[in-house]
């Protein structure tokens, strides 16, 4: 027998151990062989998210038709495994498909695999894939989280003779019990060519799938853009090592997607109806974030929040899907064009802001709250903006209005050591604002770190707004726009929280992993 005929043979034989049911292991006659190129396949790894202290989501794609099932312990041995039956895995989710594993044990480190039952013949499996994850902690201990945001945008895609997507394997060593995807998860509107000609004569090659080299429009479009940022091995290896937090901006659809969006003067685009696009990109983020779902009354939902301990909570927000249109941002009354976030998140937020009793409360971004972010131009000349500021350094007015409430309630409900992390502008900077440098000062200081591209191209750094006292303390940005991955201005940022003195260290890091800013903040007594 060849060595992978018995390699293959005793994968077989041994899935009768994974707990599938009775009638199946006895159709496992023994001898049986089944060679690798008849199994399903896991061509996107696996992934875990939204972890709590005794719960996590475990996420996988097949190849064909399967059913999923997991084996877990908190041996690396799997010497006490228990299995759990997952979904099928099929087209109509283009095969991906998510376990939600409760009841694990609280704070624990968890080593998972994922096995794929063929539905053609359900007496044919998979090879196991494994991935580990570190549950919340139940006693303070020490945290690292890291983040960013941007993948795979501007025409920068995978180069496999630079290293490929290199940003996540440098995160990975720094071994994070979470990571934070602050949004652009993929780039929908950016087509991604063979080659890319550089200003030095270089050439930057990109592998090229059919799906990425033109504007997604399809729902098969759509998720073609997931599965080709996971075709990347330093993405995969990240995914299967690091539990995950994702959310979203708007390249997940197209380039500042508001309801004010026309792409009727697009060439690129055959489908022009922006809300039929929302919808099937809305569907394939779902499909691929390794999320917790919400709950039937608003089922895609993206802001939520995911308790890490009594050190810890981070509260994932939406600035995209609520937000009304993208205008000059001048309003002075509250109205539909002033919504970014909404009544019903802002008040989400604040009650379980009110309610953490989390030494530190995150609130991830998808946008910074006081860079002046443009979005062209209107109908009338009128400078037209995609995020909260309007650049009149003025009192709150548009957008401004409704971050000048969220922040006084904060103020008002006594609620501390609050900080913003995000990404978007493709640099990264540390801010501080100050009431007593803003035009509105209701407000209590707090810091917002930026962090960014993880893999597209670099730009910034964007202009501050005067209105909430925007302080730049320090930035780093790429010379040139749209500077490619292989200048090395890609850049993550890297919390850490001290499980004894509870103080939060934020660095920010470049694509070698140096230390380029670093801030220790202490929390308050009050």
């Amino acid at each position: 027998m060849k060595r992978r005929d018995f390699v293959n043979q005793g994968l077989w034989v041994g899935a009768a151990g994974f707990g599938l049911p009775g009638v199946l292991r006895a159709q496992q006659a023994p001898g049986a062989i089944v060679r690798d190129s008849e199994r399903p396949q896991l061509p996107s790894g696996v992934a875990s998210g939204d972890v709590t202290s005794d719960s996590a989501i475990v996420w996988a794609r097949s190849d064909r038709p399967a059913r999923m099932w997991i084996e877990w312990s908190t041996r690396e041995s799997f010497a006490d495994a228990r299995r759990v039956r997952g979904p099928h895995l099929l087209e109509d989710s283009d095969h991906t498909g998510r376990i939600d594993l409760q009841g694990l044990p609280r704070g624990q480190e968890i080593h998972y695999r994922v096995l794929l039952q063929d539905l053609g013949n359900e007496r044919v499996l998979s090879q196991p894939q494994a991935g580990r994850l570190r549950l919340a902690p139940v006693l303070p201990r020490d945290i690292r989280l890291v983040w960013s945001g941007d993948t795979a945008g501007q025409g920068w895609g995978i180069n496999a003779e630079w290293g490929g997507m290199r940003l996540y394997e440098q995160m990975r060593r720094v071994q994070p019990d979470l990571f934070l995807h602050c949004g652009d998860t993929i780039y929908a509107d950016g087509p991604i060519q063979p080659e890319v000609r550089l200003p030095d004569g270089r050439v930057w090659r990109n592998l090229v799938t059919p799906e990425v080299a033109k504007v997604a429009e399809t729902l098969d479009e759509f998720r073609g853009r997931y599965r080709y940022n996971l075709l990347d091995q330093n993405v995969r290896r990240f995914a299967s090592e690091v539990a995950q937090v994702w959310q979203w901006d708007d390249h997940e659809v197209t380039n500042n997607w508001s309801l004010s969006k026309d792409l009727s003067g697009d060439a690129r685009y055959s489908e022009k109806r922006v809300p039929l696009l929302t919808a099937r990109a809305t569907r394939a983020f779902l499909d691929y974030a390794p999320l917790r779902r919400a709950g039937d009354i608003e089922s895609e939902r993206v802001y939520r929040r995911i308790p890490y301990g009594p050190l810890l909570d981070v509260f994932v927000i939406d600035m995209r899907s609520y937000r009304g249109p993208n205008t000059d941002n001048l309003q002075d009354h509250d109205g539909p064009d002033t919504v970014f976030l909404g009544k019903p998140q802002i008040a989400w937020l604040l009650d379980g802001l009110r309610r953490s009793r989390a030494t530190w409360k995150v609130i991830a971004s998808d946008m910074p709250l006081g860079l002046q972010v443009p979005d062209g131009q209107d109908a009338s000349g009128r400078p037209r903006w995609e995020a909260v500021a309007n650049a009149e350094d003025g009192p709150p007015r548009g957008r401004e209005r409704e971050l000048a409430l969220l922040l006084r309630e904060i103020r008002r409900a006594r609620i501390e050591n609050i900080v913003w992390l995000t990404a978007d502008v493709h640099y990264t900077a540390a801010h501080y604002y100050d009431p007593a440098q803003a035009r509105f000062s209701d407000f209590d200081p707090f810091w917002e770190f930026v962090s960014g591209p993880l893999h597209a191209g670099s730009f910034g750094p964007n202009a501050p707004d005067a209105t909430f006292g925007l302080q730049v303390v320090y930035q780093k940005a790429a010379p040139v726009p749209n500077a490619p991955p292989s200048d090395g201005f890609q850049f993550f940022g890297q919390v850490d929280i001290d499980g004894r003195t509870r103080t939060m260290t934020v660095t920010l890091k470049d694509l070698a992993g140096e230390a380029l800013y670093r801030k220790t903040l202490w929390p308050a007594r009050g």
